[in-house]
């Protein structure tokens, strides 16, 4: 965003946080509005800038979305027009954008919402997988690419790649800028809730930057499973936002006042969210009773035995295991191994964790994640392999940006260290 001298540093604050706050949804709905996404991001940029300019002297409106997307959608014709001396289809598409009249922002409650319809369109079929995510991700979010690289664990000029080549084939493929007719719903739903839990997971764990929490993508990711729930209720959207919530409902808990990361083992459960965990654990069982449910359901499943346990020594790892049992056959991952196998060291002790967590780190998907070091780590902590636990330390630090995460592992290797 431009800025200028003269502009009050409260109004910039202001404006900042609006931008935070609402440019996703300006942008989702001058996409409908202008049918393109470098268009209606310029558009956006340049509305952003005349609000710092004329907030100044007219004071910030009532509504600031609506007064963003009529400023946008203006300089937008404007900019068409410009170009019409050189591009004369597009003076035809300016003249159609101003015939249309000035637009109403869609209600935020409605199916009809333009986020919901971004998703969709970013998660078309006729995108690969990988463009999908990484469009949703950057258009539906605002994740950068830098952010968005380090979740998929890959480049950021990668990912920017892949962003340009999906916009490129939805203008060539003329993809249409709407939901799904019902008949087709069902076949999008994977790509959709996949994307989903995608946003949430990097508001739960953020993948980079001081802070472990990013309230306003897990809110984001729960608002839009909370739109399809009700666009498609089918048992996977059920698990995936009932998996959601009861991890959510532990997010006061999981680092203290200054951030630091505080484990499951020692957070403080009465301040978990109960209202959250009752609706989370009946949305997963209603999930179950379905004929179609999966990983996310299961997962779920795994999250209320967590969430309804009244301490950590009362968790019924036994039935944790079991579900991941259950889980392995739908979704037989490295990561769903690790999970298990850690599971299995809370049942049966560090040394059963262990042989099944080694093995895995050898394994190309584990070997620069983080959080498999860290694991293995922890139980050779436990075990009492104090230099066998610092080298894995050492292994997990290098390779995470987190702030909170990366205070974590220096204090457990401070505590290794000390005399």
């Amino acid at each position: 965003m431009a800025s200028g001298a003269d502009v009050p540093a409260t109004l910039r604050e202001t404006v900042d946080a609006i931008y935070r706050a609402e440019s996703r949804r300006v942008l989702a709905t001058l996409i409908r509005l202008l049918g393109d996404f470098e268009r209606a991001e310029d558009a956006m940029q340049e509305a952003f800038t005349a609000a710092l300019e004329q907030w100044h002297t007219q004071g910030v409106p009532a509504n600031p979305r609506s007064w963003l997307v009529s400023a946008a959608r203006y300089k937008a014709i404007d900019a068409m027009r410009r170009r019409a001396r050189f591009d004369a289809s597009a003076h035809h598409v300016a003249d159609a954008l101003h015939q249309a009249g000035d637009p109403v922002p869609a209600d935020d409650e409605t199916i009809s919402d333009d986020r919901l319809r971004l998703v969709f369109l970013c998660c078309h079929p006729a995108l690969p997988i990988d463009a999908q995510l990484a469009l949703t991700l950057r258009e539906v979010c605002g994740l950068t690419t830098e952010a968005i690289a380090a979740a998929f664990l890959t480049r950021p000029s990668t990912v920017a790649q892949r962003i340009v080549r999906a916009k490129q084939k939805i203008r060539q493929a003329r993809i249409p800028y709407e939901l799904p007719e019902p008949s087709a719903l069902p076949a999008r739903l994977d790509a959709v809730l996949h994307v989903i839990y995608l946003v949430f997971n990097e508001g739960y764990r953020a993948s980079s930057g001081d802070a472990l929490v990013r309230r306003d993508l897990t809110a984001e990711a729960i608002r839009l499973a909370r739109l399809l729930l009700t666009l498609l209720p089918d048992p996977e959207t059920h698990g995936l936002l009932g998996l959601m919530l009861l991890h959510d409902a532990r997010r006061e808990t999981r680092t203290t006042a200054d951030g630091d990361l505080i484990l499951l083992e020692d957070q403080d459960r009465a301040r978990w969210d109960r209202g959250q965990i009752v609706e989370g654990a009946a949305l997963v069982e209603r999930a179950m009773r379905g004929r179609r449910f999966g990983a996310y359901t299961l997962q779920g499943a795994i999250a209320a035995v967590h969430a309804e346990s009244p301490s950590a020594a009362a968790t019924d790892w036994r039935q944790i295991v079991g579900l991941y049992d259950v889980l392995l056959r739908i979704d037989p991952s490295p990561v769903v191994q690790l999970n298990r196998a850690a599971a299995i060291a809370m049942l049966e002790g560090p040394a059963a964790g262990l042989a099944l967590i080694t093995p895995l780190l050898d394994d190309a998907a584990l070997a620069e994640y983080a959080l498999a070091h860290s694991a293995a780590a922890e139980l050779h902590r436990r075990a009492g392999d104090v230099a066998a636990a610092r080298v894995a330390y050492h292994r997990a630090l290098a390779l995470t940006q987190q702030g909170s995460e990366r205070r974590f592992l220096l204090g457990r290797l401070a505590r290794l260290e000390a005399p």
